[in-house]
């Protein structure tokens, strides 16, 4: 399977970081080992002292395709579900200004979760209105929702799909609003759509 990451996808998250409002998606992979395993804690690297969190609403590819139209893309997934890109926001800085490529920031193992419960669409009213949290030990740190997506689930997918085969299982992070922020231990995550649980982890 392959995590496809998307980038400065929500416009209150790129002033946040000083980022360039970008004219395509942008686009990056992180590896299956990536995923952090059911119900293990996430450890923070011993190579960064400054690991952020980015809630995420994610899909779940069921089907393969290669330039998917927009107009089709919707029956290339039925399943949403909620995330988190953790990213080493210290070591991606020094990457970004020698030019280099994130993965060592954004891809290390465990630095992709992928909530324990995903939400047939057919359950969801308005899949590009939908609401999603981060809690921080109990307090909401970020608040989204798909309808400040700059691009929309559908056109990812149409975009994506340029560029790779997606295949039964891919998984795409479609981004994440502002209010992202620094992971110190015994911090517990819970993320909610709506206003049900997807996730729930420690941080050691």
């Amino acid at each position: 399977m392959k995590i496809i990451c998307i980038g400065r996808n929500y416009t209150d998250h790129i002033a946040e970081l000083n980022n360039e409002k970008p004219t395509d998606p942008v686009v990056f992979l992180k590896p299956d080992t990536a995923i952090l395993l059911k119900k293990q804690p996430f450890f923070i690297p011993d190579f960064s002292s400054d690991v952020h969190y980015e809630v995420e609403v994610l899909v779940k590819i069921n089907r393969i395709g290669k330039h998917i139209e927009k107009e089709f893309a919707h029956k290339y997934y039925n399943e949403i579900g909620l995330g988190i890109d953790f990213t080493a926001r210290d070591l991606q800085k020094k990457l970004k200004e020698k030019g280099l490529p994130w993965e060592k920031a954004k891809s290390f193992d465990g630095a992709a979760v992928i909530g324990d419960t995903w939400i047939n669409k057919s359950e969801i009213e308005d899949i590009n209105n939908l609401n999603f949290t981060l809690e921080k030990n109990a307090q909401v740190v970020q608040k989204g929702n798909t309808s400040l997506m700059l691009w929309k689930i559908d056109e990812l997918i149409e975009y994506v799909s340029k560029y790779f085969t997606l295949k039964i299982g891919d998984v795409i992070f479609t981004g994440t609003p502002s209010g992202v922020g620094k992971v110190n231990p015994e911090d517990k995550l819970k993320g909610f759509i709506e206003d049900k649980q997807i996730f729930n982890i420690k941080i050691k």
